[in-house]
This record gives structure tokens, C-alpha cells and sequence, in this order.
């Protein structure tokens, strides 16, 4: 790199030659003297003659400017330059050790850092040079030699881990390595991401490092973006969106979707400039934001992008009732301002203003409300306690605080233990005993893993009548054995006690953040719309001690779900850990109750990875492929060559005498600038329309000559929909395509063709893009029958709605609709979403994929199963391996447009990068129409060369 740009010179030293342009200036400053024309008579030369000698004219200072700049293009081009030159390594000759980071971090640019990976080896191979190959995020045992070949062989089945590298498991193989291999030299392609460890893991590595080479790949690759930090509160569903390093203002979008994978809300974050945390937030019903599963960024492609959501985020809805007076005479010491405080964080609140607490208690039956807490409600009337009842054998939960009016209440069995008549005081003027503290929560209890305040007094409470049954429905207790908290299965529900008031009347439990915590327990019982008594074997307490889930479904490093590799563990049933390489983010557990592992932790933050301490060479990821710059040098010189030559007879009289008058000067200037003009601008477009510019050929027919033009070259083609706009549109993204095709393939394509379906023959055109525009006109029944048949003979259709940014989930746009009945008339074959083994995601680019001017849309292929013989005839089956149909919503016509200059015509919506992945799109699309499944027939290619040998 030179002066931080991506520019090398293969011969540097070709450069010092600069250093004599002084000198060529010196020699440049002189031209012999322009001639004079001097009329005869000799007598006049003779008079005219200078008695003394004179030195030549100087030669203009433009003119000596011209020779120098053409002489420093020489030497440029004679240096080599190249714009994004491959990675290479140094001039050593012992073994190269490629060292890479391939956790989640490096998921978004993984391909970037393949390429320069695949860089370095080529550049070790042509020295001569074994190579050896580590990475940061797999477990490393030891470091070996390897021939190039089979490093680029582990290369190619490399994929980023879901989860954060552990880099210092790569030291003790590096050391080992480094002893026996006293001359390596190692390149780390790093993530350019701390992972909380890593100013000891520099300290380390440098130490281990010591005298060898170093070189470290950083920066250069887009900012990685992560989510974490979610919370369903109670004005909506909100999530962190985080970078490493301070930058510009960014704008995006994150997508909630549910168990199925469809998506639910979705929303905006904005970074403010200089800010390294945005907040997202779905406004939505807690209704809709207790089935949110999954949240990711849109647009970002790794497992730190990806928030996975379980039972423990979903918000409750807890109606409570309260029979003391004091709630409306004193808010905010009644016991539903503490409920509310202590329940707000994980549940909404649902009060009934203006009704006893029997109907109060009915309401909240009828609405289906999973949780019901009564504070100090005494006596309810037979209809409300049949209601109760009724809840709690369906699987509700009754949760109960004592007071004055329950502990006189007669013949209450809606509590789970038989109760005493009155209540116990302690420490009081009459009293025996002072206040008790709580006792440690037993493991059977679901308070289990709660750790017990050691400043909480109980006063006051209500007593349970001793049975052989209340050591088993006592949840908590006090120091002197006494239960405070009970509980009894009812049915599928359950009923819960708590023998204190839910205020600070009788004990200081409400000021506590255990208080919190055991809601919080008793709540989760409901949790994802099971029984509470179900809920209830799930909780901590009640699980057995060492009750570890299987993975269900885990992620991959660019946040897709996938099926548990074989090295995954089960992790335990009250994880709360991020994710490691033992234990990769996903779903655990059974599906009704899940344990979400997330690549991030809720409060990890992500920073720099600061490499100043290391002291290594630092390089750049390269962007784009390497471009030789000799070329345009050369082109440059030889012009500006032409106009030293013109400059040079234009100064030396030579015009002057062929013309003899100004007007010739300025057509010598023309004929220059025309010459310029053509050696620019002429060969641009020479390759790309040397099959449109043959003559044409003229049979006399109309439709025949269509039909000549047409077959003289490969022509992609798109469907007339009589929309002035779409058409452009259309048309320019044809050519766009067509353009690009030709400057990286091997295809060049000739200028796109309008079709009109009703009448031109379809035939010649191996696929056909079709924008549908909303409320069009259906096509005639001809018109359909020829289509269906070019569809049957091999041709593919691309129909796109070009709706991906307005639709709307469960809900068809016009353009779905419109694209509904277009192909009601056709025989359409079953559809699926594109597979990520897809020959369509590996035709010529390697895609995971498929967008357009929008990323958000589905693309949907024909689905075809394993051929059985007693399978059906499938309609319009694919003619080898090509889908007939193909079906978007990305506006991919939108992404490709051009105008004549080249430049696009319309924005992407998303990142820059957007835009070269829907050309790599529209290449694979061309591609698979005209040679199907070659992709997929590589794989036979051993087994038949097999048979041929034999």
C-alpha cells in the first residue's frame, strides 16, 4: 500500500528513475530556433545578419511540462503499479502460517478474508514455500506443515463459527510451532473485534512471536453491527444495536419474526454520529410481542446479528384484585402500588376500576387472563369462587396475599393449606418472639437458586395448620420453620400462598429484590400458554439437579439456523451464558420450552482490537479485485506522445508551410483532440456491441428478419408491459446486465429485446424478465398458451413483483395479486424458497443471497423431489435442472439499470455492496438458463472418468 491507498508497483525500484526528471527538464528547456521566412533580395539576408552569436529559443514551458509528465508515465508504467494489489508475503524462505479468525465477527467479510487468504497462499506457492493453517474459533491441537494445495482445499470448507473466538487456545500450538520452525513467518487475518481478553492475548502473542514476521490484516471491511440487550418491557419490545468504533451516523433496520420464521414488526435504529449503541423498538401489542422468537439485522449476515428470544422475554398479563380500602386513600402505600413496582418489569398489570373484587375476579375469567393475584381479599361470592375454581383447573394460577380480612375470613378453601383463625404477631407488646428472618430456600423449592435477603423481617402472618401434607406444599419459610410461602396443584393450575401482605404492614419482603424474583418465578409457570402445572416441573427448584436439554436448532456463523453439529452439548436447564464452541447459540430444549442461546451476552459491548502493543505490520483488506494499471499508463503516454509530436511541427513552422494561414493550427488542434477523443472513448464499448453492430441481414419478411437478428447472438430479453416507466426501467436494466456479463464472463451478450408475448416469437431467448405492474390487464388466452409452452421447451421466466419494501405479511400486495391471476392460466409446478444448495446460489458466484434494489423478498423456485417411478407427471417440469419459473420481489431490473454513461439509475435499499451482489444475482440467473446443472453434475466427474479408465 502507498500512502494508504491500495497501490503497489511490482518493480519498485523502476521508480527511482523519477529522481532524474530534474535533470530531463534541464535537457528539455531548449528546441532549435523556429525558421523565418525572408523575402529575396539577398542584399537584405546580408544586412539582416547578427554581427554576434546567439543561443536558441527556450522551448515553451507547457511543452517541457508535457515531456515530463510523459516521461514520469513511462516510468509508472514501467514500475508495474496495480490497484488493489493481492496479498502477499515477504521475501523469507521458510513457512508461511496463516492464522485466521473465523468466529462470528468475520462472518460479514468471510469471503473477503478467504480471498486474500487464497492471496497468500498463491504468493507462497510460487516462492516455494510450505504453508501451515490455524484458526482462532476451532479448538487447535497442533500446527503442521502443509502443502499449499491442501491449505486451499481447508480453505474452501472454512465457514465462521456462531460463536466468539477464543484466541488464546491458539498459543500453545503457536509456540510449539514456532520452536520447531525457527524461520515462519505469520500472517494473522484478524476480525479487527476485542473480545473482552484480548490486550493479555497480544501480551502473549507477541511474546511468543518474538524475532519472527508478523503481519496483521485489519480494517477495510464494513463495520460490524450486533444486537443484544433485548427486553419485552411494557411500552414495547426494545434491543440494542452495537459497533465496535465511533463513526458517521448509520441507518437500519431489524425484523421480529415467530417460531415459523415469519416476520412479525419491524423497525428502525438510527446511530447517531460518534455513538456506538442505537436502540430499536417494536411497538407492538404484548399479545404479538410475546410470540417475537428471533430478532436480526437486516442486511447483516453473522450470529452476533441475530437475537434469539424464549420464554423468558415474553410478558405476562397478571390481573389483580385488592380488597383493602387503603388503595384508593393511600396509592402508593397500598399493596397494588408494591405488586405493580415488583411485576412491571416482566408483566403488564390489569386492574378493574369501580368493582368488588368478586366481579373483579369474574372479568378477568372471562378475558382469559393466565395470572390472577387477590391482596388481602377475604370473602368472595359462590358465583366468583366457582369462576376460580373453574381458572385453576384449566391451568391458571391464583396467587394469594394475606391481611386482616383473609385471616377472618370462614371456610376459605381457596387457599392451599388450611389456615388459622387470626394471625401470628411477633414482636409485638404481647408477644413471645421477635421478627423472623427467611429461612435458605430448599431444593425442591422453585425460590431454589434465589439468594435469601438477610435484612428481610416477617412480623406478622397468617398460620398454617400443621398436616402431613405442608412440608410438601411449602415453597418458603421462616428461620423457626413456620411456612411463609405455600402452593398446591389444582387440576393443570395452581394455587399460591404467600402468608404476608403484599405491602410493608407485615414484613419488609416487598422491598426486596427477592420480592421480584419469586413473582417473576410464579409468573414464568404460565409462560408460552402451557398449564401452570406443567410450567411448574420446569422451573430451576423443581428440576432435577444436573437436568442438562439437547440443541433443537442452533445457528450457523452467518446466523442462519441449521441442524446441531455433532460437537454440540447439551447445556444445563438454567443457562444464561452466551455461547461458546461447546455450546453454539440456538434453541435448546423441547419446543414448548426452549432455552435461547445467544452468540452475545446482554451486557457485552463490542470494541477495537487494538494493535499498537503488538508492534506487527499492519495491512488493509483489499476491496475489489487487483487491477493492473499499465494499460491506461500506456494508453496515456502514447497520446500524450502524438501531442508532443503535433506540438513540435506546429512550433517548427511545419504547418505554416503546408498551409500557410491560423486556420490550420486550430485543425492540427482539432485533429489532435479528435485523436485524443478516439483513443479514449473508441475501444470502450467495441467488445461489448461488436454482435449489434453486424449489418443486419434482410430476407424481405419482417418476422423473419426479427427472427435472424435475434439468433446472430445470445440476447436477454424482457416482457413489454405497456408501462412507459417500467419498461425503461426494463430495458436499461437489461442493458446494465448485459454489460456486466460481458466485462466478467466469457458471454457477451448482444443489445436486450423488447417482447410482446401476444405476438413475438419467445423462442429465441433462453429467459425472460417480466416486472409486474399492479392492476395490469391479464394477458390473452393465446398469449398464455405460448408462454406456458416456452416454459415446457427449456425457457425460464422471472416474474417480479418489485413489492419487497411495501409488502406486507398474510397480506397480498396488488402486484402479488395482479401476478395471481397471470398465472391462475398457467400449469405453474410446485414452488419453494430458493435451498442454499441451490444450483442457482453457486451457477457462477458463490451467493447466500438473492437480492435486487430490495434484500427483503423471497425468491421462489420450482421444487423438485427425488424422481420415484410411480411419481406423477409434474406440469412444466424443469428442462435439466432449470426451474421454468422463478419468482421475486427484490426489483432486481431496479438494481441493474444504467444510462448511457454507465452510472446506476435508480438507489439500492441497503448497503453499497447491495448492488454488485444483485449483478452477481443477475449472472447466475443467465448462467443457469443456459446451462443448467453442470454445477451439479461436477460431482459425477470422478465416478466417470472411473469408468472410463476401467
Amino acid at each position: 500500500m502507498m500512502l494508504g491507498l491500495p497501490l503497489a508497483f511490482a518493480s519498485p525500484l523502476v521508480l527511482f528513475a523519477l529522481a532524474a526528471l530534474p535533470a530531463l527538464w534541464w535537457l528539455l528547456r531548449l528546441v532549435p530556433p523556429r525558421p523565418r521566412r525572408v523575402k529575396f533580395p539577398p542584399t537584405k539576408i546580408l544586412i539582416d545578419i547578427a554581427p554576434k552569436e546567439e543561443t536558441p529559443s527556450r522551448s515553451p514551458w507547457w511543452l517541457t511540462a508535457l515531456r515530463l509528465l510523459l516521461a514520469t508515465l513511462i516510468i509508472l508504467a514501467m514500475a508495474g503499479p496495480m490497484w488493489n494489489p493481492p496479498a502477499t508475503t515477504s521475501g523469507a524462505r521458510g513457512p508461511v502460517l496463516l492464522l485466521i479468525d473465523d468466529g462470528w465477527p468475520s462472518a460479514a467479510a468471510f469471503e473477503q478474508r478467504l480471498r486474500v487468504a487464497n492471496q497468500i497462499i498463491a504468493s507462497a506457492e510460487s516462492a516455494g514455500r510450505p504453508v501451515a493453517f490455524a484458526s482462532t474459533a476451532k479448538p487447535v491441537i497442533t500446527i503442521g506443515i502443509e502443502t499449499p494445495s491442501s491449505v486451499r482445499e481447508r480453505l474452501r470448507s472454512l465457514e465462521p463459527s456462531p460463536h466468539t473466538p477464543d484466541r488464546s487456545g491458539v498459543l500453545p500450538p503457536l509456540g510449539r510451532f514456532l520452536a520447531a520452525q525457527p524461520q515462519a513467518e505469520i500472517v494473522w487475518l484478524t476480525d479487527g473485534i476485542d473480545t473482552g481478553r484480548s490486550q493479555a492475548f497480544l501480551a502473549q502473542l507477541k511474546e511468543t512471536v518474538g524475532s519472527h514476521t508478523l503481519t496483521v490484516y485489519d480494517g477495510g471491511t464494513p463495520p460490524v453491527l450486533a444486537l443484544t440487550g433485548a427486553t419485552n418491557t411494557s411500552g414495547g419490545f426494545n434491543a440494542l444495536i452495537i459497533r465496535a468504533e465511533p463513526g458517521p451516523a448509520q441507518v437500519g433496520r431489524v425484523r421480529a419474526l415467530d417460531t415459523r420464521g415469519l416476520p412479525i414488526g419491524e423497525s428502525t435504529y438510527a446511530f447517531e454520529p460518534g455513538k456506538t449503541e442505537a436502540e430499536v423498538r417494536f411497538d407492538l401489542p404484548v399479545e404479538i410481542r410475546n410470540d417475537i422468537t428471533r430478532l436480526d439485522i437486516v442486511g447483516e449476515r453473522s450470529a452476533g446479528a441475530v437475537q434469539l428470544i424464549d420464554a423468558r422475554w415474553q410478558r405476562r398479563t397478571i390481573g389483580v384484585i385488592s380488597g383493602a380500602t387503603a388503595d384508593t386513600a393511600q396509592p402508593l402505600l397500598s399493596p397494588t402500588y408494591y405488586l405493580g413496582r415488583a411485576l412491571e418489569p416482566f408483566a403488564d398489570i390489569r386492574t378493574v376500576e369501580g368493582a368488588s373484587p368478586s366481579e373483579a375476579a369474574i372479568r378477568f375469567v372471562e378475558g382469559r387472563v393466565p395470572m390472577i393475584v387477590l391482596t388481602d381479599v377475604g370473602t368472595v361470592t359462590a358465583e366468583a369462587r366457582d369462576a376460580l375454581n373453574r381458572f385453576i383447573d384449566n391451568g391458571g394460577i391464583l396467587l394469594r396475599f394475606a391481611g386482616t380480612r383473609l385471616a377472618g375470613a370462614q371456610n376459605d378453601d381457596l387457599v392451599p393449606v388450611k389456615l388459622r383463625r387470626g394471625g401470628r404477631q411477633l414482636g409485638g407488646a404481647l408477644s413471645w418472639e421477635t421478627p423472623q428472618a427467611l429461612a435458605a430456600f430448599t431444593r425442591d423449592s422453585p425460590f431454589a437458586d434465589i439468594a435469601v435477603p438477610a435484612d428481610v423481617r416477617v412480623r406478622r402472618q397468617v398460620l398454617a395448620e400443621p398436616d402431613g401434607l405442608l412440608a410438601d406444599k411449602t415453597w418458603a419459610q421462616l428461620l423457626d420453620g413456620t411456612p411463609l410461602v405455600t402452593a398446591e396443584k389444582r387440576g393443570r393450575g395452581l394455587l399460591v400462598l404467600f402468608h404476608i401482605t403484599a405491602d410493608t404492614a407485615w414484613s419488609d419482603l416487598p422491598l426486596s429484590g427477592a420480592f421480584v424474583e419469586m413473582l417473576k418465578r410464579i409468573a414464568g409457570l404460565s409462560a408460552a400458554g402451557r398449564p401452570a402445572a406443567e410450567g411448574l416441573a420446569g422451573l430451576p427448584g423443581q428440576a432435577r439437579a444436573n437436568e442438562r436439554v439437547a440443541p433443537n436448532r442452533v445457528l450457523d456463523g452467518f446466523g442462519g439456523f441449521i441442524r446441531p453439529p455433532a460437537t454440540a452439548k447439551p447445556i444445563p436447564a438454567d443457562w444464561r451464558e452466551p455461547a461458546t464452541a461447546d455450546y453454539p447459540p440456538g434453541f435448546y430444549g423441547p419446543p414448548d420450552g426452549t432455552v435461547a442461546v445467544n452468540a452475545l451476552g446482554a451486557d457485552e459491548r463490542l470494541k477495537p482490537l487494538d494493535l499498537r502493543p503488538l508492534g506487527a505490520a499492519i495491512e488493509r483488506y483489499r476491496v475489489g479485485e487487483p487491477v493492473d494499471l499499465r494499460s491506461p499508463l500506456v494508453i496515456a503516454a502514447l497520446i500524450l506522445l502524438l501531442a508532443d509530436g503535433i506540438a513540435v511541427f506546429v512550433i517548427a513552422g511545419g504547418l505554416a508551410r503546408l498551409t500557410g494561414g491560423r486556420a490550420a493550427r486550430t485543425a492540427a488542434v482539432l485533429l489532435a483532440l479528435g485523436a485524443m477523443a478516439t483513443l479514449f472513448g473508441g475501444p470502450a464499448d467495441a467488445q461489448t456491441r461488436r454482435a449489434q453492430d453486424r449489418p443486419p441481414i434482410s430476407t424481405g419478411n419482417p418476422a423473419d428478419d426479427a427472427a435472424v437478428r435475434a439468433t446472430q447472438a445470445t440476447r436477454l430479453a424482457y416482457v413489454i408491459t405497456g408501462s412507459r416507466e417500467v419498461d425503461e426501467i426494463s430495458r436499461a436494466g437489461m442493458d446494465g446486465l448485459t454489460r456486466f456479463l460481458s466485462a466478467r464472463t466469457a458471454l457477451e451478450p448482444a443489445t436486450p429485446q423488447g417482447v410482446d408475448i401476444g405476438r413475438d416469437e419467445m423462442a429465441f431467448f433462453p429467459m425472460l424478465y417480466w416486472p409486474i405492474v399492479a392492476g395490469a390487464g391479464e394477458p390473452t388466452p393465446q398469449a398464455l398458451l405460448k408462454l406456458d409452452a416456452y416454459m415446457k421447451q427449456g425457457g425460464m421466466v422471472i416474474f417480479d413483483t418489485r413489492d419487497a419494501a411495501t409488502a406486507r405479511p398474510g397480506q397480498a400486495s396488488p402486484a402479488q395479486a395482479t401476478l395471481r391471476r397471470i398465472l391462475a392460466g398457467l400449469d405453474i409446478p410446485e414452488l419453494e424458497q430458493v435451498p442454499r444448495d441451490h444450483v442457482l446460489a453457486r451457477a457462477f458466484f458463490i451467493l447466500r443471497e438473492f437480492p435486487g434494489r430490495h434484500s427483503d423478498g423471497s425468491t421462489w423456485v420450482e421444487a423438485i423431489p427425488p424422481a420415484s417411478e410411480d411419481e406423477p407427471a409434474r406440469p412444466a417440469r424443469a428442462s435439466d435442472s432449470v426451474s421454468p419459473i422463478i419468482i421475486t420481489a427484490n426489483d432486481l431490473a431496479a438494481a441493474w439499470a444504467i444510462d448511457r454513461q454507465g452510472n446506476p439509475l435508480l438507489p439500492v435499499q441497503g448497503e453499497a455492496r447491495q448492488r454488485e451482489l444483485a449483478y452477481r444475482f443477475g449472472v447466475n440467473l443467465v448462467m443457469y438458463a443456459l446451462t443448467g446443472n453442470y454445477k451439479t453434475d461436477q460431482v459425477h466427474v470422478p465416478a466417470l472418468l472411473e469408468r472410463l479408465g476401467n
